[in-house]
């Protein structure tokens, strides 16, 4: 088990100034109260909050986190309470562990109802302060890493709420390692035949490429020294439960993947990216429909990056992301890498070495969506619609004096109003799409320009906001629990005649 030591010197690499005395007392405290309790592996239990400490520690988190990650658990499960956090640590650290501490003695009838009111006070805490999410995952990821030591059953229960709540969570955030280290464990415990099916032929399929992979990365390296371009490229692979997902929504076998391997390609600045898209568009031919440019237009999440394909070296079709360095950082640590925390001064300005902006769509989006999921939604139904908020893909649309407007797939003018405002959309009677009349009903694409046309004293008819839900509930996820032989996935389909 770490001691309290290591603990600290992994803080002092990013925070020299790291107020030791603070987390050697939340050590000791935590310790103490744990005391002798033990987890279902058999160890001691107060190896868990520290575990969690350390993952938040790698993501270079401020010391009133990590002091919380190490008491996350004393008000739930010791005979710790707020008033004494409170004394102790201060209000700060007091309202994040109460934050992370499910709701005692609920009286529902249903183990959902009350998964859900747990979650609805989870999701109202991170509302008030990101820190309370960052602990959480850290938190599930740990226990995701040591799930193979609890009961079956339970086992697979929280399996299925990372994949349905945390994973997605994690994903909106901006937080895409969390994500797939998440919905990688749960896919493992979910469904085993397919994860140990894909596993096998990915690693198949690493070993014949090699030689393709290292060729690739060199002739990209060379075509950047002609530009005088100085630039990382990284090769990666798709992971186990990304390419079942693939395979799953779109229909495909394993053969007819042509993702499975892309590069990553890290510059300097904003000018760079675009440089080194305009290498390799006139080295190589583009796939087209391929192109996506999420820095001109970032994702919800605050995601920013140039996506491409080509037909490359050796003829193969190579899937490329170009970014800065900063970019990469927020893709990787989505708010963990914005300085959005209280009194941390110009400290927080720098993340991994790069200047990070203070601002997060992602945040933003999270607290106007909690408020919306608050609102007397039963038990039950909360828990359902947070899943279905957390599923949701995008579009990109625009107001005529070109406002972007971020919506869900799927989204109609309707949306589109209401997300605009709640007026405009209480007065919707029309749309023009791309400058032509259209159905309010008409589903929206990337792209698109949308004028909302309103009347004076309209009144939105009741069954707008049941439509609206029942198209959200039509986005749902792809199964994830293969039937029957899961080995027929993986077989080439019949072409169609």
């Amino acid at each position: 088990m770490m001691r309290h030591y290591e603990l600290i010197e992994r803080v002092q690499r990013y925070k020299p100034d790291v107020n030791e005395a603070l987390l050697n007392k939340a050590y000791v405290y935590a310790m103490k109260k744990h005391g002798d309790q033990r987890r279902a592996s058999g160890a001691p239990y107060f190896s868990h909050p520290l575990e969690v400490a350390a993952i938040l520690a790698d993501m270079r988190l401020d010391e009133a986190t990590i002091a919380a990650a190490l008491l996350h658990d004393t008000i739930e499960d010791t005979t710790a309470t707020r008033e004494e956090i409170d004394a102790m640590f201060g209000p700060d650290i007091g309202r994040l562990v109460d934050g992370l501490t499910k709701l005692k003695k609920i009286d529902l009838v249903s183990k959902k109802a009350e998964q859900a009111e747990n979650l609805r006070k989870l999701l109202l805490a991170i509302a008030e302060d990101v820190r309370v999410l960052l602990v959480k995952l850290a938190d599930r990821l740990h226990n995701m890493r040591t799930l193979d030591h609890v009961p079956e059953a339970k086992r697979l229960r929280i399996a299925e709420e990372t994949m349905d709540i945390y994973a997605p969570l994690a994903g909106r955030m901006g937080m895409q390692d969390m994500r797939e280290e998440l919905e990688e464990l749960a896919f493992r415990h979910i469904n085993p035949d397919a994860h140990r099916t894909v596993t096998e032929r990915l690693k198949e399929t690493i070993a014949r490429n090699v030689g393709v992979i290292a060729e690739i990365e060199k002739s990209l390296m060379t075509l950047f020294d002609k530009y005088k371009l100085r630039a990382l490229v990284k090769s990666r692979q798709k992971k186990p439960w990304s390419v079942f997902r693939k395979m799953e929504s779109k229909g495909l076998s394993f053969e007819q993947l042509s993702d499975i391997f892309g590069f990553r390609v890290m510059v300097e600045t904003i000018e760079d990216c675009y440089r080194a898209l305009g290498a390799i568009h006139s080295t190589w031919p583009m796939v087209p429909g391929r192109f996506k440019d999420y820095i001109s237009t970032p994702k919800q999440n605050d995601y920013r990056s140039l996506h491409t394909t080509i037909v490359g070296p050796s003829r193969q079709r190579v899937e490329l992301q170009i970014r800065t360095f900063a970019m990469d950082s927020i893709a990787e640590f989505g708010v963990a890498a914005h300085s959005i925390y209280k009194d941390h001064g110009d400290s927080a300005d720098l993340f991994n070495g790069h200047q990070i902006s203070k601002d997060t769509n992602a945040y933003g989006w999270l607290r106007k969506t909690i408020a919306q999921l608050a609102e007397g939604d039963s038990p039950e139904d909360f828990l359902e619609n947070t899943k279905l908020e957390l599923f949701q893909d995008q579009v990109f649309c625009f107001t005529p004096k070109g406002l972007l407007i971020a919506l869900p797939k799927g989204a109609t003018p309707i949306d589109f109003a209401y997300a605009v405002h709640t007026g405009l959309g209480d007065s919707c009677v029309g749309a023009k799409i791309n400058g032509r009349m259209m159905p309010v009903i008409t589903e929206l694409k990337n792209g698109d320009e949308v004028e909302i046309v309103p009347a004076k004293g309209q009144v939105p008819p009741a069954a707008w906001e049941t439509d609206r839900r029942h198209r959200q509930g039509a986005r749902r996820h792809p199964p994830r629990h293969a039937h029957g032989d899961p080995q027929a996935i993986f077989r080439p389909r019949p072409a169609h005649p």
